[in-house]
């Protein structure tokens, strides 16, 4: 397993709308095009309370490339995204790493 960690900094004030949009609508096409999810978190205490913290498993980098490639092509999302950003940009930022357990990792 390859583990992709992602990282929002939402525009000021737009953090719940990002959340929104996951909530309502980006996991369920995330769903339909197979990409999993393994957890979200939001930054209590640290640099940026601004923050949206996400982790997407995937088998490979290469099925990586490819649901993520269909995600981003995908008609509905392209629509959805424009709707919820038509009162402005939501995401300042995004940081992503691509990650690979340890032997001794609790997560494989």
């Amino acid at each position: 397993m390859i583990y992709e960690l992602r990282v929002y900094t939402a525009v000021p004030g737009r953090l719940p709308d990002i959340m929104k949009r996951f909530d309502t609508i980006t996991l369920k096409l995330w769903e339909k095009h197979g990409i999993r999810q393994a957890g979200f978190w939001t930054t209590v205490a640290g640099p940026s309370i601004n923050d949206l913290t996400y982790l997407l498993a995937w088998e490979s980098l290469a099925e990586r490339e490819t649901k993520w490639a269909a995600f981003g092509t995908d008609p509905e999302w392209l629509s959805a995204k424009a709707e919820t950003e038509a009162n402005g940009q939501l995401v300042a930022n995004i940081a992503n790493s691509f990650l690979q357990p340890t032997h001794f990792s609790s997560v494989k």
